[in-house]
């Protein structure tokens, strides 16, 4: 099946012969916020505790939520559209994110899996640890900045869901409802900006 090409059935394409497996590619958006809002409140929490300043938690949770906007754009575009030149990775393609290009009204497969989500939350951590705390030797920013990029991912997410799932007629989630949605209709070799166009329009996509 093309991975630009919508299914109307609204039976959910089965993507594993196991059921098992199959569980895991079914996600309610609660299961997120379950997940990652205690990450972020955790982070935040260690901060106060640490005893930063205001002036560092909240330039580290603002500049938290900037980088996520651009690994959204980042990963969307270069991971998630990657292009396949053998079968075996059509089918990772397909299970990555061609799935949602293919049927994307299915309201289980609208958030990130945590066998994906954990893993990549992972080594976003890993990464300000070596960079920020490490090369940078600035740790005391690692857990603001935590905080931020993982609220930044739940905001993601969830607009995310709401973009197929609510009309959001008015101001910026209009904007952010029509731009991906262009992406699945008109360009999908575009506009892979989903919580923000920002980098879109930055890098001419």
């Amino acid at each position: 099946m093309n991975h630009h090409t919508i299914n109307r059935d609204e039976t959910p394409i089965r993507l594993f012969k196991s059921d098992f497996l199959e569980g895991f590619t079914h996600v309610h958006p609660a299961v997120i916020v379950v997940i990652w809002l205690p990450v972020a409140v955790y982070a935040l929490a260690w901060s106060l505790m640490a005893g930063l300043s205001v002036g560092i938690i909240v330039g580290g949770v603002l500049l938290g939520l900037f980088l996520w906007t651009m690994a959204e754009y980042l990963l969307h575009r270069f991971v998630f559209h990657f292009k396949a030149r053998k079968p075996w990775q059509e089918r990772i393609s397909f299970l990555f994110h061609g799935v949602h290009h293919a049927q994307p009204q299915s309201k289980t497969r609208l958030v990130m899996p945590p066998p994906v989500s954990i893993p990549l939350g992972l080594l976003f951590y890993g990464f300000f640890v070596l960079v920020v705390g490490v090369g940078m030797g600035q740790p005391a920013w690692v857990a603001p900045l935590l905080a931020g990029f993982t609220l930044g991912y739940l905001a993601y997410d969830l607009t995310h869901y709401a973009t197929h799932h609510y009309r959001m007629k008015r101001g910026y989630f209009k904007v952010v409802r029509q731009h991906h949605w262009r992406h699945h209709i008109q360009s999908p070799n575009g506009r892979f900006g989903v919580s923000s166009p920002l980098w879109d329009r930055v890098f001419g996509t």
